[in-house]
């Protein structure tokens, strides 16, 4: 069963993410990411398109929970009809900062969590 996910990402670094949206694999792979910027700038990756600013991370992400334990992380998990409308809006020609509104969000909850390797990396 596949896990979505929106990790709010608090730092000072000008050109890296301020959000991320992952879809999780059962594996615990990373198969699409789309990348929020503090301008509103969206990038997606399926693992086919990965550049220098965008890619799929290359070791499972672990749990959730994991992801949260760590101070400058926020992590929830969201529905796969809000992760993909942030994928399909970071395909369109919108307006930076037009993304939809989730509609349910939970905390990283132990019960969410799968796995215990290294967490969610930034891109």
């Amino acid at each position: 069963m596949m896990q979505y996910w929106k990790v709010s990402w608090q730092h000072d670094f000008k050109a890296e993410p301020v959000t991320l949206f992952s879809e999780i694999g059962e594996d615990g792979y990373e198969r699409r990411k789309v990348q929020e910027y503090r301008e509103g700038r969206l990038l997606r990756t399926d693992g086919s398109d990965e550049t220098a600013e965008i890619g799929l991370s290359e070791i499972p992400v672990g749990g959730i929970d994991d992801v949260a334990a760590q101070p400058e992380f926020s992590a929830f998990v969201i529905t796969e009809g809000d992760f993909e409308a942030v994928w399909a809006a970071a395909d369109a020609d919108q307006e930076p900062g037009l993304l939809p509104a989730p509609t349910c969000c939970a905390s990283g909850d132990r019960e969410d969590a799968e796995g215990r390797a290294a967490p969610l990396q930034g891109g």
